[in-house]
């Protein structure tokens, strides 16, 4: 085991590290833990500056070919130092933290064996599509502290070292191609569709900018104009250009290279790949075939709830015109988006007075509202969730879309919210990383199943939080329900079965009442992103049957506080552990009537 650890430490540290020779193997597991998760925040300094860890504030991540494979070679001798750790010899918590840690291993290895790490930069939590990339690496400022002269000039560094960045993407890429596996077209379109504004002849009118437009006071004005001087110089002479380049590659090498077909699964190994994926993203050894049977049968039912409410509502007509009818009467948008964006916040601060009726526990760190930045609303979804930085430097954030008003039904705003800040996301989030007994891995991790699938259960609470009054809001909430039913049919459908893009939009069409531009930017990410998608709804039903579960068993004695306090006490973690961890505890609660 020694050996083993002194070749890890070899291995894993980009700087030299004391040779540390723990004499039990939940001390040699920890070591390794610390280790790897010090080589993750140097090999992700993007990563490390949004936890809050300046250290790194001054670089882009390194996606050389040469550093890919050194990272690779890294998550080798991880592994290796791994199993030479008695697993039997662990309490049962470190035992989980053991086999969380080979899983996170283990999808690394995966995506370099299937030929992805030139797509994904060796880490899947970033993909390289139109909605993350080097063309909205701006979005990063967003996440720093700029209160120090020192705080400026590492984001001052970060725009010089900008074209290395976009090279070593340009370089990705085509060795991608070399190798047969491209984007298909329509993404490619999408990322080149992002680039105009950031090719910008004044540099003041970049985004990359926006750190220098008002400065600390602590910032002394002949250091604020000096800093915003050499800001100017790097935007000019590094970032456009490199944008430039970047351009002229996707339109003169990649564009004309790029994928005719929509799924994953008419590239090399593409139908293993696609496998291998929705068993790592659901955390379940479900099939495709499956998944797409299951997603049918949440269709069927939820579109039967869906007509059991327009009945309610005495419309007279077809579902079809029901759905037109709410994508396109005046009486269901906004007409600006600060007016939308006051709809989002009113309802965050609705809803929080709520949450003790159903959590024991709720988080100390609190998060604020904003709008996605505006080169990129036009490519993204409807919102999204950014978490707090680890050392409580910076709040959660829940980001809204304000693009065209007009395609943001209020219908869908309290599920939403409910969603993606509380009790949603920034709850289960948030909570997690003040579990203190956790490796720093395991409060940062995110299992897309259990993560998601929490989000979406908890948009069945709104109505124990005073949400869905309004007909129209609950049938919002139905129609989100539907939508992620719907992944589970067109995810599958194009990455296994060959569906077209336009076929996707159609069914989703057919039984979502979300607007068409928020259905083709969603059926673009599944194409994008093979699998991620299936998650949301093998979670949430995960979830709701163990809640049936326990309530049967425990009739009048079921506490929904203590049930989801139970649910978030252990971070996320893969879905069958979920199962066997709630049925443990509703034994220990039947035990104790």
């Amino acid at each position: 085991m020694r050996n083993v650890l002194a070749l890890t430490l070899i291995l894993l540290t980009p700087c030299a590290v004391a040779e540390v020779q723990p004499d039990t193997a939940t001390a040699t597991l920890h070591q390794l833990f610390e280790l790897d998760w010090e080589r993750r925040l140097a090999d992700e300094p993007t990563q490390a500056s949004r936890l809050g860890d300046r250290r790194y504030n001054d670089r882009w991540p390194d996606l050389s070919l040469q550093a890919l494979a050194r990272r690779h070679r890294d998550d080798q001798a991880a592994l290796a130092a791994l199993a030479a750790v008695d697993r039997d010899d662990l309490e049962p918590l470190d035992q989980v933290n053991y086999d969380l840690f080979r899983r996170n291993l283990q999808n690394r290895l995966d995506i370099h064996r299937f030929g992805r790490q030139s797509l994904y930069g060796g880490n899947e939590a970033t993909p390289m599509n139109q909605r993350d990339g080097v063309q909205t690496a701006y979005d990063l400022a967003e996440s720093l502290r700029f209160e120090r002269e020192q705080d400026y000039r590492d984001w001052i560094s970060r725009l010089q070292r900008f074209g290395v960045y976009v090279d070593q993407t340009i370089a990705l890429f085509q060795d991608a191609l070399d190798r047969g596996i491209a984007q298909p077209r329509i993404i490619v379109e999408r990322i080149r569709d992002q680039l105009p504004p950031l090719l910008v002849a004044d540099p003041a009118t970049s985004p990359f900018y926006t750190p220098f437009g008002t400065m600390a006071e602590s910032i002394s004005p002949a250091q604020q104009t000096a800093l915003r001087a050499e800001a100017t110089s790097a935007i000019e002479d590094v970032v456009v250009p490199a944008y430039s380049r970047f351009a002229e590659f996707l339109d003169n090498t990649y564009l004309p290279r790029s994928r005719a077909s929509f799924g994953v699964g008419a590239e090399p190994e593409g139908q293993a790949f696609y496998a291998n994926r929705v068993r790592y993203f659901t955390t379940t050894d479900l099939t495709p075939e499956q998944i797409h049977a299951i997603g049918l049968t949440e269709v069927a039912r939820i579109r039967a709830e869906m007509q059991d409410l327009i009945d309610s509502l005495g419309f007279d007509g077809s579902f079809a015109d029901f759905l037109t009818f709410l994508r396109t009467d005046p009486q269901f948008y906004y007409e600006t988006p600060e007016a939308l964006f006051e709809a989002y916040l009113a309802t965050s601060k609705r809803i929080d007075p709520e949450l003790v009726k159903l959590f024991g526990r709720l988080p100390r760190m609190p998060y604020g509202l904003r709008p996605i930045a505006d080169a990129v609303a036009p490519h993204t979804t409807t919102a999204f969730y950014s978490p707090p930085a680890d050392d409580g430097s910076r709040a959660g954030f829940y980001y809204v879309n304000l693009y065209e008003p007009s395609t943001r039904p209020k219908y869908e705003i309290e599920v939403l919210t409910v969603h993606e800040a509380m009790p949603g996301h920034h709850l289960e989030n948030a909570l997690t990383m003040e579990l203190g007994q956790l490796p720093a891995f395991r409060r940062h991790d995110y299992l897309t199943a259990f993560s998601e699938g929490w989000a979406l259960y908890t948009e069945s609470l709104g109505a124990d939080l005073g949400l869905y009054r309004d007909p129209y809001s609950r049938f919002g909430q139905l129609t989100y329900e539907m939508w992620r039913a719907v992944r589970l049919v067109i995810d599958t459908g194009i990455h296994a079965f060959g569906w077209e893009r336009q076929r996707a939009i159609e069914f989703f069409k057919a039984n979502a009442a979300k607007t068409e531009l928020d259905i083709v930017n969603e059926v673009d990410r599944y194409i994008s992103w093979p699998g991620q998608a299936l998650a949301y709804k093998i979670g949430e039903l995960q979830i709701k049957r163990l809640r049936a579960e326990a309530e049967t068993r425990l009739g009048e004695e079921f506490d929904i506080r203590a049930f989801h306090d139970q649910l978030l006490a252990t971070g996320p973690v893969p879905l069958a552990l979920m199962e066997q961890n709630t049925r443990r505890w509703i034994e220990q609660q039947a035990a104790a009537r």
